[in-house]
């Protein structure tokens, strides 16, 4: 079946290489470093597992991403224009970066040239495997036939259902990248304290701390529940993943520990998928960030 709309996003989304291609998503790759000179495109030469060994085979090394350019959207916005094809471009949350700005931009060079052409960006207000989610739904609006404007405006409603719950190792890189202070990352190390943060409409938020790795990811995990149990809407109304970085044991088991817990509480589900978490928000959390995203779904 003819696309009514092609689907565009940056790296953020954290999507599969294999998922992306099955579902016919243009990915617009962030860049990474670890030596402030050379930056490396994400998933085109260098891979998240090398990015993740390298942040724990170089403990002290603080790599750093860098957003897709005006140029990078432009490769990928012109082939669509030519052909007339409508398209939709899903950027990271932009109070986390310039990604959307460079899109917007990127349109504007565009339609000076093809004036008819239909390039719809769109925030997010999410990022990372959330991101990755949001995306998904608008592949299931494409693929049920709805137009661009129409896939768009659905999912402009349901971005504020977007949350992340999620702990990290230690603050280390939450303190590096100027998150929390000194005193707090120092004082996190001291007494193995581990914050559990949530991310809601672009915005960071402290949900709580625990001492350990297990407090932290229960912690994460009744979050989530309590989150579906106060929407009254039912589980099968939103979509779910778990977001992991180096760690994909812990992250499976992790997983199947919050199947249980939503079985033992009456909510019906199957499976939750796992997905690896970029290097965009790899380099501020370190590469043991563990949680949960979750929006609701676009199609009933």
């Amino acid at each position: 079946m003819k696309e009514t709309f092609h689907i565009i996003s940056d790296g953020s989304c954290d999507l599969p290489t294999g998922l992306v291609q099955e579902k016919n998503i243009t990915v617009v790759p962030f860049y990474v470093s670890f030596d402030d000179e050379k930056y490396l495109k994400e998933n085109v030469e260098i891979g998240i597992r090398d990015f993740y060994q390298q942040m724990v085979d170089r403990k002290g090394v603080y790599p750093k991403s860098s957003m897709p350019s005006a140029q990078d959207y432009m490769e990928v916005f012109l082939p669509c224009a030519r052909e007339g094809i409508p398209v939709l471009c899903i950027c990271i949350t932009a109070k986390f970066s310039g990604s959307l700005q460079s899109a917007v931009n990127a349109r504007s060079l565009v339609l000076e040239d093809y004036p008819e052409a239909e390039i719809r960006v769109i925030d997010s207000t999410v990022d990372t495997v959330l991101q990755g989610l949001y995306v998904l739904e608008a592949v299931k609006l494409r693929d049920s036939g709805a137009s661009c404007e129409a896939a768009a405006a659905r999912l402009t409603q349901i971005g504020s259902t977007g949350r992340i719950f999620f702990t990290v190792g230690d603050m280390e890189y939450l303190q590096h990248g100027g998150r929390i202070g000194k005193v707090a990352a120092v004082a996190g190390s001291v007494l193995g304290i581990r914050p559990v943060i949530t991310l809601e409409q672009g915005e960071i938020f402290p949900s709580g701390i625990g001492r350990g790795r297990k407090r932290t990811s229960e912690k994460a995990l009744e979050l989530l529940v309590k989150y579906i149990q106060e929407s009254r809407k039912g589980i099968e109304n939103f979509s779910i993943t778990v977001g992991f970085g180096y760690d994909r044991e812990e992250a499976e088991a992790f997983r199947d520990h919050a199947l249980e817990i939503l079985r033992s509480k009456g909510h019906a589900i199957e499976e939750i998928p796992i997905y690896q978490i970029g290097a965009t928000i790899g380099v501020h959390t370190g590469p043991y960030p563990l949680g949960f995203g979750i929006i609701e779904k676009a199609l009933k």
